[in-house]
């Protein structure tokens, strides 16, 4: 039987500063701290999963520079027992880097980002992969410019790349960043068909689909997000649509089966950030595919996985054992969330 994940896609130095307020520009703000830590989807799932100690075999497959910043990475990575025979190092680009400007008062995140090494990955590392890895993770999608690119038989470097780890028998599972919606619509289309479960936030669902998600006053339109599914499942997702937002999560399977439950309760005096947070939604998704959970069980894992990150400033400085995971789950009792069916 097949056992483990390869993370794929984005790897990131994040370098977290955290701020007293958000300047307007030419204007001065404070950085009270700032803290370093592996960032980008396949970084932080993998991570977030190493956390548990669950014994899953997990692979890291990317792109860094051979600077310091590639080096802590490959060291982190290492230190984690997480197999690194699938990253790369690039002779000629940096390490991917992110300055991620928090304020304090709210965790309200904002990002510069250099693309780097990441720019590189593409289809050539990951064409021998050969493991026994049953999920294949990739994210993220807009931000990787080799995967990104347009493939003459596939449409997207990316979908020839979920095409070949299908082949080999992994499920798929994909990941996006909040881009402009013109660029959505281009890219993301071509890698729907083969990918087996897409996990997005309410605004990447938005921008997928055209339809809006929230009403005029801000609140979530659960039927929205459930159309939005819909509408990426005619797009050619294969298995499950795994929309997530702050009030909580709508998952929908290929047959129409829809479960929407809340969130993890959580003051907002507690958030340090939010870096990371949406990966670590993903992470407990990932695991539960892994292990074969049922939706309702894998979106509590993703909610409390999510509540623990918001607890640390870096992505993966909050993440729980798995037995920490558990705990929380089995004390709490999740409301499902109304829709019209």
């Amino acid at each position: 039987m097949s056992k483990g994940i390869i993370g794929a896609g984005n790897w990131i130095m994040d370098k977290v500063k955290m701020i007293d307020r958000w300047p307007q520009e030419g204007e001065l703000c404070n950085i009270t701290t700032q803290e370093m830590g592996g960032g980008g989807g396949p970084c932080n799932i993998l991570f977030d999963i190493a956390a548990m100690k669950c014994d899953i075999p997990l692979y890291a497959c990317g792109v860094v520079g051979k600077d310091a910043d590639g080096d802590l990475l490959l060291q982190q990575i290492n230190e984690k027992n997480i197999d690194s025979r699938f990253m790369s190092i690039s002779a000629t680009q940096p390490t991917s880097f992110t300055d991620v400007m928090t304020v304090i008062r709210n965790g309200r995140r904002t990002f510069f980002h250099n693309r780097g090494a990441n720019a590189e990955f593409n289809f050539s590392h990951i064409e021998n992969i050969d493991t026994d890895a049953k999920i294949f993770y990739l994210g993220y999608l807009l931000l990787l410019d080799g995967m990104d690119r347009e493939d003459p038989e596939f449409g997207t470097v990316a979908a020839r790349v979920l095409s070949c780890m299908r082949a080999k028998g992994c499920k798929t599972v994909v990941d996006v960043v909040s881009e402009d919606r013109p660029k959505f619509q281009k890219i993301v289309p071509s890698s729907l068909k083969y990918t087996d479960c897409l996990v997005i936030n309410e605004v990447e669902a938005e921008c997928c689909s055209d339809i809006a998600v929230r009403t005029e006053d801000g609140e979530i339109n659960i039927k929205a997000l459930i159309d939005a599914a819909k509408h990426l499942f005619e797009g050619g997702v294969n298995e499950l649509v795994v929309i997530h937002f702050p009030e909580g999560a709508v998952a929908m399977q290929k047959d129409g089966t829809v479960d929407a439950m809340e969130s993890y309760p959580m003051d907002r005096e507690d958030i340090v950030g939010s870096v990371g947070a949406g990966d670590a939604f993903c992470a407990g998704i990932v695991y539960g595919l892994h292990e074969g959970l049922s939706i309702p069980e894998m979106l509590k894992m993703a909610s409390v996985s999510a509540f623990f990150n918001l607890q640390s400033a870096t992505a993966t400085g909050g993440a729980p054992e798995i037995s920490q995971l558990k705990a929380v789950i089995d004390a709490y009792e999740f409301k499902s969330l109304e829709f019209d069916k």
